[in-house]
């Protein structure tokens, strides 16, 4: 059985009430489980728990606010359901190695002195490039005031696209040395805004000759329009005969995308895998030589 869809809609649900009281026990009931099992499936799911997943949501939209707005330290941390300012400094202190205070200041100054990051030359953007069928009508970049977890985000943005059927991809390749015989699982999060095609994560295995192997883009699951952020995943096994993993997010048509927190681990077979089946059916024998039959 796959999870995912019960985990994406209670993480839809904390994402529009981090401002409120969530329970793990309401969250469950949500999903249909006891909290006990939800609490493993979330974990096994996520990585962390749903407890330390609300949390440093809640940590993360607070440096937000503490950036872009002038509200009041206290004004913060109760808005976010902490108790009091000192509960709240000693929670944003464990992720941020800083107290809001000081957080405030020096990455403040800091903020001031560099706008957003907008790469005329994607490759100063360490590890990503980009590609797909029309990439110069899309940047990619950092983003600095929208992220998941941490200090920022990568995005990818339409700017001068002219239709639908025109995408780019913000992407990686690495060797599958490592993981011959393998089946592995990329996750991460993808938020998105006025996307009129889909985007989603996309994983392909190339054997030496540049034959594709494995490969899921989502097409079956699209993510369109405007979505919060939410946790989805690919898992694809790894031939023996293996030779170039890629990955990355793609974003077809106008819109624009961000992906925060990826990584990739090693799945048992338990684990259903995403692959689409791309291979063309093969006919027992040619047929219609002539042209003469129809449909």
């Amino acid at each position: 059985m796959s999870y995912s869809p019960i985990i994406q809609k209670t993480i839809e649900y904390i994402e529009s009430n981090l401002d409120k009281e969530l329970s793990l026990e309401s969250i469950a009931q949500i999903a249909g489980f006891s909290k006990y099992h939800y609490h493993r499936i979330f974990q096994k799911e996520v990585g962390v728990t749903a407890s330390e997943y609300i949390r440093y949501r809640r940590i993360a939209n607070s440096a937000n606010k503490l950036l872009y707005t002038d509200e009041k330290i206290i004004e913060i941390a109760f808005y976010y359901r902490f108790e009091t300012q000192e509960s709240f400094t000693r929670s944003f202190k464990k992720y941020y190695q800083l107290p809001p205070g000081q957080y405030r200041k020096i990455m403040g100054k800091l903020t001031l002195q560099r706008e957003e990051i907008m790469l005329k030359n994607e490759q100063l953007l360490k590890g990503w490039r980009l590609s797909g069928s029309h990439p110069f009508n899309y940047k990619m970049g950092i983003d600095r005031e929208i992220f998941h977890k941490g200090k920022a985000s990568g995005f990818l943005k339409s700017v001068t696209v002219q239709s639908q059927g025109e995408f780019a991809t913000m992407m990686q390749e690495f060797k599958a040395d490592k993981y011959l015989g393998k089946r592995l699982k990329l996750s991460g999060f993808i938020k998105s805004k006025n996307v009129d095609g889909f985007c989603g994560f996309w994983m392909r295995v190339d054997d030496a000759l540049h034959d594709v192997l494995q490969f899921d883009n989502m097409g079956d699951r699209p993510i369109v329009g405007d979505t919060e952020w939410n946790h989805y995943y690919i898992v694809l096994d790894i031939p023996e005969n293996s030779a170039v993993i890629s990955f990355g997010v793609l974003l077809s048509g106008n819109g624009q995308v961000w992906i925060d927190k990826l990584k990739f681990e090693e799945v048992d077979h338990t684990t259903p895998t995403t692959n689409i089946d791309i291979a063309i059916d093969l006919l027992d024998e040619p047929s219609n030589l002539s042209f003469e039959e129809c449909e």
